[in-house]
């Protein structure tokens, strides 16, 4: 897969931009504050409808204006895909393939496929465990479609648990009733979502072993995943080992039923729905030790990155190059790390790279190139980028 044509409208910095691409490794080069960032998180918002900067959508309009659009023409295989989307804060986003409006926005999530490497990455594995759940149900969607419900009907059931739980405290009685009723429904859902996450770490786990030792070369200690839930049949944070059983769905909701029951009076009293996969943790092991907390600053930069390269050989194996954009990275790395990223951007169906200073990009991956500054933007064209 790869973006042919980019336009957007009123995004971020940009009033207009109207942007002929290639496949392979294109270059977005210009000082820092210019917006290359903006373009490349254009073709990111695409892909999972959310921003890796901002948490709403509000930041991504111009300045002054209502409403921003992204629209690109993309090719798989022989095929063309024109997809738009219309950014407006505060209400329901519409978005249109081949022209035809989806009754749905999230049913476009799973047709655009991409992989981003961000210096925000390190939060992977020095953040807070929401960015870790958002980068496992980000990746679940991407790999099945279907899971974008499941997830959202999750955090609806959630939402108005929780407030149930609130007024139940002072009324309980008929509001207790009601909590039986949204208890089915949470374990239900969050039964499902556990075992896709469970899932999805077993896939990417050997990916991201090979991924760092790659990165980090010989001789270092071996990455590994683990998952830490409120519901212990699902894990406790040890790293899953090679082809070890996961348990099902179904039990996964019993187990979930079992922990909700025993923790309703703890429920009840804070007011807050404390079991479910919204709680839980993706834990990224370096050797025998959780990498938070223990790792230095250059493991952590490894295993960011060795998650998002095994991340992009994961969605390659299901029979499809996702468009890797590395955003402002190639200057924060060594020539290891520099050298493992390149191997793979290189290979990439298309690779949208941006940097300060076109030096910090190995020459390998200069083939392409886009001149952003003083509010233009310039594709260079073989001559001149020659």
């Amino acid at each position: 897969m790869y973006v042919r044509h980019l336009q957007v409208g009123s995004f971020r910095s940009w009033e207009r931009v109207d942007l002929p691409l290639s496949p392979g490794p294109t270059v977005f080069v210009g000082r820092n504050g210019e917006g290359k960032t903006n373009l490349v998180e254009a073709v990111g918002y695409l892909a999972t409808m959310s921003s890796h900067r901002v948490s709403s959508d509000a930041p991504l309009v111009r300045h002054g204006d209502a409403q921003a659009v992204v629209r690109a023409a993309l090719r798989r295989g022989d095929r063309e895909l024109l997809v738009e989307i219309e950014i407006n804060p505060g209400r329901a986003n519409r978005v249109r393939v081949n022209r035809a409006p989806l009754q749905r926005p999230r049913d476009l999530l799973g047709m655009v496929r991409t992989v981003l490497f961000a210096p925000e990455d390190l939060a992977l594995v020095r953040g807070d465990p929401t960015e870790r759940r958002r980068f496992l149900d980000e990746l679940l969607v991407t790999r099945t479609p279907r899971l974008a419900g499941v997830r959202a009907d999750y955090d609806r059931v959630l939402k108005q648990r929780n407030a149930l739980l609130k007024t139940a405290r002072l009324a309980r009685g008929k509001a207790i009733e009601t909590l039986d009723v949204w208890d089915g429904h949470l374990t239900d859902l969050g039964g499902q979502l556990l075992s896709a996450r469970l899932g999805l770490v077993a896939d990417l786990a050997p990916q991201l072993a090979e991924s760092y030792a790659r990165v980090a070369g010989d001789g270092g200690l071996t990455a590994g995943l683990g998952y830490s839930s409120t519901v212990p049949l699902a894990g406790t944070g040890t790293a899953l080992l090679p082809d070890a059983p996961l348990p099902t769905a179904v039990e996964l909701t019993a187990a979930m039923s079992e922990r909700v029951a025993e923790r309703r009076g703890d429920e009840l009293d804070r007011g807050m729905t404390l079991v479910g996969p919204h709680r839980d943790d993706l834990v990224i092991h370096l050797g025998p030790a959780p990498a938070k907390g223990f790792a230095s600053h250059g493991e952590s930069w490894s295993l960011a990155l060795g998650l998002k390269l095994a991340t992009f050989a994961l969605l390659r194996a299901d029979g499809e190059d996702p468009i890797l954009v590395l955003d402002d990275v190639f200057a924060t790395l060594d020539a290891e790390r520099r050298a493992a990223l390149a191997e793979v951007a290189r290979s990439a169906e298309q690779t949208l790279i941006t940097a300060a200073v076109l030096d910090d990009v190995p020459p390998e991956l200069r083939g392409g190139r886009v001149e952003v500054g003083a509010g233009t933007v310039r594709v260079l064209d073989p001559g001149e980028v020659a």
